[in-house]
């Protein structure tokens, strides 16, 4: 927790005439005394159940030097005098991001950079010119208001919503971050549309995935690189339309998070952009008749019952988490073994569940794959510690130099 006794920070000179709300939606007063900012004026939240459908966009004014505004709930309509260039990025979705709309350069922190930081570049190890250098970066986990101060950002990609859970910040530190440092600007709900603290529960509005990163794109006045990559996801979740099986001929998925003494489940379908890449896939739920809101802890007996033809294993591509050692969980146990995907060889491994558009695109490849190998060709499987994994071209489901064309500026 910060020392909210420490009085030197709030005399600090406001930097609102750099970039600033024009208006808040909700908030029980706690961004009171800010103008404008019309509810109706944000985008819808209702999320499709593939996520394809095209987003609303607001107002912003695209003339270099003029100041230009974007809305989103739940901060309203937040107002810039010029494009961010220091960007506080909590966790890996946003920083993902930035990366997206070309502003890697610009990330000055990340939630546990090296973990992150590392899971992020497996997937651009396979983009030509796209990385984020992540040793120098703050982490954000933990970071009081003096941290904030310090970090000196213009823009702060993360839900105010969220930031007053934080044990290391309370209401006033949110509100003076906002007026002294910049803005808020961030959706984390919309992450299973999970409810959202009280005083900002009155009008909160949930996005996709991409209605998401279409608003971050305007932060960065880079609306293009949002346009041009929402067009190679449109292309990739219709190559997996044409393609996949019909569902009589789908295998049953258990998306999964296992540890030593359980097996953590999640919801396949649920709404919300944490399942980005497994929802639109259309696939069979092995525990969709468990009744749960966010996930469920499960034992290898029930996992048994459910009998999943695939398990996906989360977390997997990360540094602290091994495939390896999952898949032989499963085999030296006497019920695991006996599991259809187990006997069969297909525990895979999935990503991180906090995804942003560039490994979305990934990551719904690498599902795909996973699920319809005979229709969309084989997944080539994952080495612990290593990158994704290199994938023929014309096995591709999306075009890796585009991508990176894209991110570069190159469009």
């Amino acid at each position: 927790m910060s020392d909210n006794t420490d009085t030197n920070t709030t005399e600090a000179p406001t930097r609102r005439d750099y970039v600033t709300y024009g208006g808040a939606v909700i908030g029980g007063g706690l961004l009171a005394g800010c103008s404008g900012g019309d509810p109706s004026s944000t985008t819808s939240g209702a999320t499709t159940a593939d996520e394809t459908e095209s987003t609303t966009t607001s107002e912003t004014s695209s003339q270099s030097g003029q100041s230009y505004s974007v809305a989103m709930a739940p901060m309203g309509e937040v107002s810039f005098d010029s494009v961010p260039e220091a960007v506080y990025t909590g966790l890996p979705n946003t920083a993902d991001m930035a990366i997206a709309a070309g502003k890697a350069d610009a990330i000055n922190s990340i939630y546990f950079p090296e973990y992150h930081g590392t899971l992020l570049n497996h997937f651009y190890e396979r983009l030509d010119g796209v990385s984020l250098d992540w040793k120098n970066l703050e982490d954000t986990w933990g970071l009081g208001k003096e941290g904030f101060y310090e970090l000196d950002s213009d823009v702060h990609l993360t839900d105010p919503a969220y930031a007053t859970t934080l044990d290391s910040l309370d209401q006033a530190d949110i509100e003076e971050i906002r007026e002294q440092i910049a803005p808020w600007f961030g959706n984390y709900y919309s992450n299973t549309h999970s409810t959202p603290p009280t005083q900002w529960a009155d009008g909160y509005q949930y996005y996709s995935l991409w209605e998401i990163f279409e608003k971050v794109a305007e932060v960065f006045q880079a609306k293009e690189h949002y346009q041009a990559l929402y067009e190679e996801r449109q292309q990739l979740l219709s190559t997996v339309e044409e393609k996949r099986p019909p569902k009589d001929e789908q295998p049953t998925v258990a998306l999964t998070f296992p540890v030593e003494d359980h097996v953590g489940v999640f919801h396949l379908n649920a709404p919300g952009f944490l399942a980005a890449n497994t929802r639109p896939l259309g696939a069979v739920d092995a525990f969709a008749d468990m009744d749960f809101e966010r996930n469920a802890q499960v034992d290898m007996e029930a996992m048994a019952e459910a009998d999943p033809d695939v398990v996906l294993a989360l977390f997997r591509l990360s540094s602290s988490y091994s495939i390896a050692e999952t898949k032989e969980r499963f085999r030296d146990d006497p019920v695991g073994q006996t599991i259809s995907a187990a006997k069969n060889d297909r525990i895979y491994a999935q990503g991180v569940r906090y995804q942003g558009p560039i490994v979305n695109l990934f990551q719904t490849e690498m599902t795909a794959k996973q699920l319809y190998p005979e229709q969309l060709g084989e997944w080539p499987g994952y080495v612990d510690g290593e990158d994704y994994p290199e994938i023929p071209e014309s096995e591709q489901l999306f075009d890796r130099e585009r991508v990176a064309d894209i991110v570069n500026g190159e469009i």
